[in-house]
């Protein structure tokens, strides 16, 4: 149960970029703040104005990846504009075409399949999506769906060089004015006229464009699993492997966490004791060339150069690191695999009154395993009182969350999820035995999402404890990863939603803090050719969310009984 993008790169990419501004903030008790005195609605649309203008300046540069976080944001300020919600789709499809096509995984599949397989294929995505997605397919919206993401990969260049290089300027015009063409009035009723339609197109253009027709069908592929809503989507072999590596906890590589720039891939975290950092590697330095390759070069988008670093475990990789002060450096590392830490930060806050600190990073399976060791070890140092740092988690397994919410509910519903098929209606419900009693702190951002919403949500609902800082991402929706069975990719489906002990639907509204900290200053979107805002939050925004919730704690050990 991922957040938008979810694999750990792609949401990176995606959730890092962030742009933010202001200095000050402010704390609000038990209430959300309105909009600051004297923002009226004119300085509303001249904001937009440039959101819409810097959209366009990504849109033409092609920075998918910015385009579609500066989208999502644009988006928690706008939620009706219906503008920018097409905008928001469009790149992301562009953005898919761009990461399938710098997967080797991916681009190895469509050149060795003939178009029977990849038809295969795309009929086994259909029926996952018939048997699993959380509502009924509209068949005609499937196909056109498909047809959308291929006229997106017509225009993309990794799409156009691998498949229209022998075209003219001009055949690639009339390429994509006879699909539209041909798709314009096509009629699709069920899933197998479904198939049968892409089979005609893909026919179609390998006869008269000698366009290769399992890239035709790979295009309707991604399509009608990547456009079902925001977190469904067909996954490569590589982003498969990428998710199960998430769920384990361990992957073989460098041990970085990354988010894409123009140029270079940031370094947003370090995993201690891996590569990266026994080479001096630290949070905040720019990776700008892996093995002599940069993404100055054709073809080598960042995307690309993230992909490069991934390789067998003993595998060496040459990278080139630019430090704060801009200083390059040259290092060669040895791929080995490293271990997630889900839980770290576990400190003592406060030794006096025996304030206890942790963060949970995501849930994956050990994070059960990893919150009860800090627990006990919090104990051991006098723990009377504790603060769970949720900022940043984009969510991981629903199992996790609920077990880890069990640790704090005595009894009772911790969230109940709800689908098409009554196999994924499901009350999850805690147990007596092992319940914490400690009294409870949990800190949120606009990025904890998913998992971390039912967490903070059940906890917020049985009055466990004490909700501190911005109001959560809003994804209420539970995700099943479903492998196929006729190749080495699969689908990423919603399959059901998720309630809170209350009955609170999460999807678009997230969890409102008890004590809500956000910026007093508005977020700073840059106009067209000003230099990119710095994509971290505050520094004292983050100091403030964390006072706040060190204040509650405080507060909660002074109530009597």
């Amino acid at each position: 149960m991922f957040a938008p993008q979810k694999i750990r790169l792609a949401l990176l990419a995606i959730l890092g970029l962030v742009v933010a501004g202001g200095n000050g903030t402010n704390v609000v008790r038990g209430q959300v703040s309105e909009p600051a005195a004297g923002v009226n609605a004119n300085q509303s649309q001249g904001d937009l104005a440039v959101v819409l203008e810097r959209g366009t300046l990504l849109e033409r540069q092609r920075r998918w990846a910015e385009a579609l976080t500066h989208y999502e944001e644009a988006l928690r300020q706008h939620p009706q504009r219906t503008d920018l919600s097409e905008r928001l789709h469009v790149a992301r499809r562009h953005y898919d075409v761009c990461r399938r096509y710098a997967d080797t995984t991916f681009t190895a599949m469509v050149d060795s399949l003939r178009d029977r397989a990849a038809l295969t294929i795309y009929d086994e995505v259909l029926i996952k999506v018939n048997v699993h997605y959380v509502h009924e397919p509209n068949w005609q919206d499937v196909f056109q769906r498909g047809t959308g993401q291929l006229l997106v990969a017509l225009s993309e260049p990794p799409f156009k060089d691998k498949q229209l290089a022998k075209l003219s300027a001009q055949q690639q015009v009339s390429l994509q004015k006879y699909v539209d063409q041909l798709t314009r009035d096509r009629k699709v009723t069920d899933r197998q006229q479904a198939v049968e339609s892409v089979d005609l197109i893909a026919r179609a253009l390998q006869q008269y464009f000698q366009i290769a027709p399992q890239a035709v069908i790979f295009e309707y592929t991604a399509g009608a699993a990547g456009s079902l809503d925001d977190y469904s989507g067909f996954l490569t072999g590589g982003q498969m492997d990428e998710v199960f590596t998430q769920i384990e906890g361990n992957f073989v590589g460098l041990g970085v966490e990354l988010k894409t720039e123009e140029s270079a891939l940031l370094i947003v975290n370090v995993i201690e004791n891996g590569p990266a950092f026994e080479g001096g590697i630290r949070s905040g330095d720019r990776i700008v060339a892996v093995d002599g390759h940069t993404p100055k070069e054709k073809g080598i988008t960042p995307d690309a150069l993230a992909d490069m670093l991934r390789g067998l475990e003993g595998s060496q990789v040459t990278i080139e690191v630019q430090r704060a002060d801009g200083e390059n450096k040259q290092l060669n590392l040895t791929r080995r695999r490293v271990e997630v830490p889900s839980v770290d930060r576990v400190k003592m806050l406060d030794e006096q009154a025996g304030i206890g600190y942790f963060r949970i990073a995501s849930f994956q399976k050990t994070t059960p395993r990893d919150v009860d060791a800090a627990l006990w070890k919090l104990h051991g140092m006098g723990m009377r009182s504790l603060i769970v740092d949720l900022r940043g988690n984009p969510g991981g397994l629903l199992k996790a969350s609920v077990d880890v919410a069990d640790k704090f509910v005595m009894d009772g519903l911790i969230v109940a999820t709800r689908g098409r098929s009554p196999r994924e209606d499901f009350d999850h419900r805690g147990l007596v035995a092992g319940t914490w009693r400690v009294p409870l702190v949990i800190l949120i951002d606009k990025d904890s999402a998913s998992a971390s919403e039912i967490l903070a949500g059940a906890i917020q609902d049985h009055r466990r404890g004490t909700i501190v800082g911005e109001r959560s991402y809003g994804k209420g929706s539970v995700q099943g990863i479903f492998p196929l069975n006729s190749a080495n990719a699969g689908v990423r489906l919603t399959t059901a939603k998720w309630f809170t002990p209350s009955g609170q639907p999460i999807s678009g509204r997230g969890v409102t803090p008890d004590t809500t900290v956000q910026a007093s200053a508005r977020p700073v979107i840059p106009s067209p050719g000003q230099e990119q805002v710095a994509a971290t939050r505050p520094a004292s925004q983050e100091d403030e969310i964390l006072r706040a919730g060190l204040e509650t704690a405080r507060a909660n050990l002074s109530v009597k009984p």
